[in-house]
């Protein structure tokens, strides 16, 4: 059985920074994609950053969030981090890792599996 666990996030400041972390269990050995995405109320789930665990690549959804925030994984912990610096009010939204088999893809869609979502606060 495959289950996540996020957790890291709260209340900040703009300008501040936050580190999140996902625990993952129960994914097989070998050909999988982790990511992580958004979502605000009312609002569709978006792509963040994800990587795959063969090769390691990581992409991010865009140039914002790829100069702000940085996605890392110790393997020895099973645990997948996104450290989020620089942050801004629009950043504000519940933030859900996700795993799915074999591909990498971008819609939340065709990622079957979520953990509970850790929610992401930031002030002006």
């Amino acid at each position: 059985q495959v289950q996540l666990a996020e957790s890291g996030g709260g209340s900040v400041q703009s300008g501040g920074s936050l580190k999140l972390s996902c625990v993952v269990s129960g994914l097989p050995f070998g050909d999988y994609c982790l990511g992580w995405f958004r979502q605000g109320p009312g609002s569709e789930r978006k792509w963040v950053v994800r990587t795959h665990n063969l090769n390691g690549a990581i992409a991010y959804a865009d140039n914002s969030v790829k100069t702000r925030f940085t996605l890392s994984r110790d393997k020895d912990k099973n645990t997948l981090y996104l450290q989020m610096d620089r942050l801004k009010p629009e950043d504000t939204d519940k933030y859900y890792c996700a795993a799915v088999k074999f591909d990498c893809y971008d819609r939340a869609v065709d990622f079957p599996y979520w953990g509970q979502g850790t929610q992401v606060t930031v002030s002006s």
